[in-house]
């Protein structure tokens, strides 16, 4: 399995309606796509503002692939999603799971 990480921030203003919008449309919109098995959502207090980030489970790169196209690194940002975001990973880390939940 492969686990898909990114990192955004955005204001303290913005942040609930950041959460509702990936929670309500973006994150079950990526669990339809075939090969992908969910997802984490943490949210923390910085400085700065929020900051999210978000986990996304694969069955494997191919799958991430099916999500984020070729060049899979790029970070997919949903466009209501990034005018609520004041920063962010312009590409997405992947991480091979070795220890199951």
């Amino acid at each position: 399995m492969i686990g898909r990480l990114w990192h955004g921030r955005t204001t303290r203003d913005n942040a609930d309606s950041y959460q509702r919008l990936l929670v309500s449309d973006v994150l079950p919109g990526i669990e339809r796509i075939p090969g992908s098995r969910g997802a984490y959502l943490l949210r923390r207090e910085v400085p700065e503002g929020v900051e999210f980030v978000t986990l996304t489970l694969f069955d494997s790169m191919d799958a991430v692939r099916a999500f984020a196209g070729e060049d899979y690194t790029k970070a997919v940002i949903h466009q209501e999603a990034a005018r609520l975001l004041e920063r962010f990973d312009e590409r997405s880390e992947h991480y091979e799971i070795v220890l199951p939940r």
